[in-house]
């Protein structure tokens, strides 16, 4: 069978399709291309892919755990050697967007460094920012492209809590507002809020938690979905996305929920997706539609295996794809999601489905 016809018929077989409600526009619809990226070179193999970005040229960025790998995965790198492959991956990969290798560093060469690997971000400069949830991950760090380190904000250690104004604790996300001057971090699997530093200097700037309160880290109960809604952000507070128009949207994971704010802290409205969802939650990662006014946002759900398409003015979900699946399309924990300018979305897998899968769109924004 051709490879065209192939990708064209997994991309029907695995994709499950929402429909849009009465009167709303048609969102994107998107195919999987089961051919990307291209395969690997020097025996490498990808452990859990944390995190995916797209750089101002379109370039693609993984973020994964080569300390995920198991001793058979990892064999041929072991004293003697178990199998013929394979070897872990760079932590950091850079790929253009056909899906040719270009780079890749990292873990262990590169210093400072996060013990878990977590977030990645490429910013309008193409710096690249990484941030990683482990217990002593308490710091961010900027590096330039090929992996030279630029800022560290914070320092490796004991998280000093959700009201510390220098340290993290166990940050998920970052994202940097280029225009002002701005970075943004969801902060995280350890506290309970957003964090707003000085992109140039490290300089802080603003927090703030659950409906733009004073978070605090007193135990909280087990999500109930039957319960009022939590006055704070459970952990982890798994992402905070900048939009053009000033809004920053919030993935509070395991409350089921998006919460919206402005860039200054101030809350505006939360949605809820699949409340009755437990385990780890039903927001993972959010990114947006390229078109200029961002009309749709992508939410991916790695509890529930899916991805939906809502429509960003008022959080409907229009549509989307995904089930729980290893097949091409479908997903296993899928965990953060980039989208480049031509709307082409890139996910990224941990646990063990260990992927990155790249969709393509039937029209462009």
């Amino acid at each position: 069978m051709k490879r065209g016809v192939w990708g064209a018929l997994v991309a029907l077989l695995s994709a499950v399709a929402f429909s849009p409600p009465a009167g709303a526009a048609d969102p994107p619809q998107f195919q999987v291309d089961p051919f990307w990226p291209k395969p690997l070179p020097n025996n490498w193999l990808l452990g859990q892919v944390a995190s995916v970005a797209v750089g101002p040229d379109d370039h693609v960025w993984l973020l994964q755990r080569p300390r995920s790998l198991t001793d058979d995965e990892k064999g041929a790198t072991l004293t003697p050697p178990r199998n013929k492959c394979c070897a872990p991956a760079p932590s950091v990969m850079e790929f253009d967007s056909d899906g040719n290798f270009i780079q890749g560093w990292g873990f262990p060469q590169t210093t400072p460094w996060v013990a878990n690997e977590h977030g990645i971000h490429v910013d309008k400069a193409g710096f690249v920012w990484i941030a990683g949830n482990a217990p002593n991950d308490s710091a961010i760090f900027k590096y330039t492209k090929d992996g030279k380190p630029v800022l560290t904000i914070g320092k490796l250690g004991p998280t000093g809590g959700s009201n510390d104004t220098a340290l993290f604790g166990r940050p998920a996300d970052i994202q940097v507002d280029n225009d002002a001057k701005e970075v943004f971090v969801a902060d995280g699997y350890g506290n309970r809020r957003v964090i707003v530093f000085d992109s140039e200097t490290g300089a802080f700037k603003r927090y703030w938690g659950a409906y733009g309160n004073k978070p605090n880290d007193d135990k909280q109960a087990a999500y109930d979905p039957a319960a009022a809604p939590s006055q704070q952000f459970a952990n982890p507070v798994h992402c905070a996305k900048p939009s053009k128009d000033g809004m920053v949207y919030v993935c509070d994971r395991t409350n089921n929920r998006i919460q919206v704010f402005k860039k200054d802290g101030t809350f505006l409205t939360e949605w809820f997706y699949d409340k009755p969802t437990l385990g780890a939650g039903a927001v993972w990662d959010l990114n947006f539609w390229p078109d200029a006014n961002q009309t749709y946002l992508f939410n991916i759900d790695g509890e529930n295996n899916l991805l939906r398409i809502l429509q960003r003015s008022d959080g409907k979900v229009v549509g989307g794809f995904g089930r729980s699946g290893r097949q091409a399309g479908d997903f296993h924990w899928v965990h953060s999601i980039a989208v480049d300018s031509k709307g082409n979305i890139y996910t990224g897998e941990v646990d063990n489905g260990k992927r990155v899968q790249k969709f393509k769109p039937n029209a462009a924004p």
